[in-house]
């Protein structure tokens, strides 16, 4: 069931005075015989309150009829433009003209991001990727977490996403990555499914509320599932059996206190990082970064790599230090 939204009261209102107006028209014309531009006519000033210039030229029935005509005409129209001063007074012509921006802007997207649910986990989520400079669209079907979206400048598509035509608005043929926060296990099988089934090379991340949807997920199409739960429970063993290291990766995470960065470095086919080392990169002498780990290309995870470790197109570099530094660093490979 739609929400009594001002837009919605616009459109239901134009919906019931068409109809009105259509049966009026075929009323007068069953009535008197008259042709269908007359009839038009006759309605037309009827509802409009111009009136007849003669209203003793119109027989009892007819005043009978034209009086349940004005009737539910003008309450229609009144209905109608009740809406629309109601959309102009909460700013909902303002958010429709932004969600048809949005639409135009979401078509030219590449190798975006879709996150479906604005919660608080996907509220948090979404300050993340705005920090980051990523590119990202939210999908919601409540109005209020969509409004608020909006208001932060996200692009924002309203709707289920389990339906197809929710994704598909959201550029999911065209994006990189799909990430579902929703708190039922349910609809975030559909949604990797139905996402999965229109793009096959997206890399698509669900959250599960119940350690047995991991693996429907799994078979559904999503690459990674994070079970909140169980990484809050390691998350308090850690503190109780390891708080100063806790407290490192918090420090680094956050970037509260900390003016440091874990970042990944992907090294292309085409990057001058091909072939290099740790010691011959220069991360940490020139950069001051530490390379503290490398994922192979055939996906292997090296921690704390050795000093002459060849780099390889296809590995990701994973660096620790300050985000200016892992920037320059970042620059310096793409030059």
């Amino acid at each position: 069931m739609p929400a009594k939204t001002p837009l919605y009261r616009v459109r239901r209102g134009f919906v019931v005075l068409g109809v009105v107006m259509v049966c009026a028209v075929a009323g007068y014309k069953l009535l008197t015989g008259k042709d269908w531009l007359e009839a038009a006519y006759m309605v037309v000033i009827t509802v409009s309150s111009v009136g007849f210039s003669e209203s003793t030229s119109v027989g009892p029935v007819m005043q009978i009829y034209f009086i349940i005509v004005i009737l539910l005409g003008m309450s229609a129209a009144g209905y109608t433009l009740g809406g629309f001063f109601q959309m102009m007074t909460e700013g909902e012509i303002d958010r429709a003209l932004g969600l048809r921006r949005a639409s135009r802007e979401i078509k030219q997207l590449k190798d975006h991001t879709i996150l479906c649910g604005f919660g608080r986990t996907g509220h948090v989520l979404a300050e993340q990727l705005d920090e980051q400079k990523q590119k990202f669209v939210v999908v919601d079907k409540s109005a209020d977490l969509i409004a608020d979206a909006q208001e932060l400048g996200y692009l924002i598509v309203v709707g289920d996403a389990t339906q197809e035509e929710t994704l598909i608005a959201a550029g999911v043929e065209n994006a990189k990555n799909v990430v579902t926060v929703l708190s039922d296990d349910a609809d975030s099988v559909f949604i990797a499914l139905t996402a999965r089934n229109i793009n096959k090379n997206l890399h698509i991340i669900a959250r599960a509320e119940k350690k047995s949807s991991q693996t429907k997920l799994i078979q559904a199409g999503a690459d990674r599932v994070v079970l909140p739960a169980t990484i809050g429970a390691h998350r308090i063993a850690a503190m109780l059996l390891r708080p100063t290291t806790v407290e490192l990766f918090e420090l680094v995470m956050d970037r509260a206190e900390l003016d440091i960065q874990v970042a990944e470095i992907a090294v292309d086919p085409e990057s001058p990082l091909v072939g290099l080392t740790p010691r011959t990169a220069n991360a940490r002498q020139k950069h001051g970064l530490m390379i503290v780990a490398v994922r192979q290309a055939a996906g292997k995870m090296l921690f704390n790599p050795d000093e002459d470790l060849q780099f390889a197109a296809g590995d990701m570099l994973i660096v620790i230090g300050n985000p200016s530094d892992v920037a320059g660093f970042r620059d310096q490979q793409s030059d």
